[in-house]
């Protein structure tokens, strides 16, 4: 028995991990959220998207996280039988073995993690081509870049991510959801151990989304930042009463902003890899139990980075956390 898999000691400690990343997420979340909502200055299309990803993360923190917490708590108090949706539980449930497999939590927990992490990468790519848009067209971003626009791109994220979240349910009959003892999590799984390794193939559809978008989000910042380059060897040389030269150039706020999302997507990133090496080894043959656990709890994880990089990285959402625990005017955070 591996660490991620048996001892109390352990369990205890992974569940008091789960406990305090719930928090975090949630609390985290909740406090982006009601900056976001009750400051008049962040209701752009921006703030809108930030608003979307608040919304996946603490999804993940209000469902995913706290079902894994009960489910090893349940395993620490009864282990005999484990619950149904438990990894290797058809020998205690002869019915899941047959075409009438009866309904169990993993059926919903399992495609909202796999929805929520889709959403935030469509999210962080489309905060990345907003702010593109103010970098490389500043002129055209009021009328390219609308509210209206915004919203329909981010009602399209949700519904394509967790469609394809669903994808190997919808186009495949030999996957089901269960709980998995290494990532202590909801995870696809063969419905039958006869089935050959190849119909794992569909589950390269989840690493190939992901990276997909972010190849293309790394493409768009790199555009953005040489652009931001470009403009600072410029303004050396030009006169800072130069109206044209000031009317076409991006405002420090679009850059600040561009280099905040360059490292949220670092962070996803970095946060991601792991997950998808751990389905690229599945697709192959290989069970990783320790490196899945790490996997999938990093990924998880990074649902409370984004209140942290925004902390540091936006002073305005700094003011706004201060006026939403001072209740201090909202004319003083717009003025500043």
């Amino acid at each position: 028995c591996t660490f991620c898999c048996c001892s109390i000691v352990n369990r205890t400690l992974v569940v008091a991990f789960m406990v305090m990343l719930t928090f975090a997420i949630v609390i985290g979340n909740m406090v982006t959220l009601l900056v976001f909502l009750k400051t008049r200055q962040f209701r752009t299309p921006q703030g809108y998207l930030k608003v979307s990803l608040a919304l996946a993360d603490i999804i993940v923190g209000i469902l995913v996280v706290p079902f894994s917490i009960y489910t090893e708590i349940t395993l620490m108090v009864n282990t005999t039988p484990p619950p149904i949706w438990f990894q290797g539980s058809s020998s205690f449930y002869p019915d899941l073995q047959g075409p009438g497999v009866p309904w169990q939590p993993c059926n919903v927990i399992g495609p909202v993690f796999a929805g929520c992490t889709f959403v935030s990468i469509s999210t962080i790519f489309l905060m990345t081509v907003e702010r593109s848009v103010a970098i490389l067209k500043p002129l055209h971003k009021e009328t390219v870049v609308t509210r209206r626009r915004t919203l329909g791109l981010i009602v399209i994220s949700w519904v394509s991510s967790f469609l394809l979240a669903t994808a190997p349910l919808i186009f495949s009959n030999v996957f089901r959801l269960e709980y998995n003892e290494c990532s202590r999590m909801c995870n696809y799984a063969l419905a039958s151990p006869e089935t050959p390794p190849p119909a794992w193939n569909i589950m390269l559809l989840f690493p190939a989304f992901d990276f997909t978008l972010l190849g293309g989000t790394v493409v768009v910042n790199i555009l953005s930042f040489s652009s931001i380059r470009r403009y600072s060897q410029k303004r050396k040389f030009l006169a800072e009463t130069d109206i044209f030269a000031s009317s076409q150039r991006p405002t420090f706020s679009d850059i600040k902003a561009a280099k905040t999302i360059g490292v949220l997507t670092f962070a996803f990133t970095a946060s991601f890899t792991p997950i998808a090496v751990f389905v690229l080894g599945n697709v192959v043959g290989y069970r990783w139990c320790n490196f899945s656990f790490f996997a999938f709890w990093i990924l998880t994880s990074n649902s409370c980075c984004n209140v942290v990089i925004y902390s540091l990285r936006d002073q305005r959402f700094r003011k706004g956390i201060q006026q939403l625990l001072l209740r201090t005017p909202q004319t003083s955070l717009e003025k500043s």
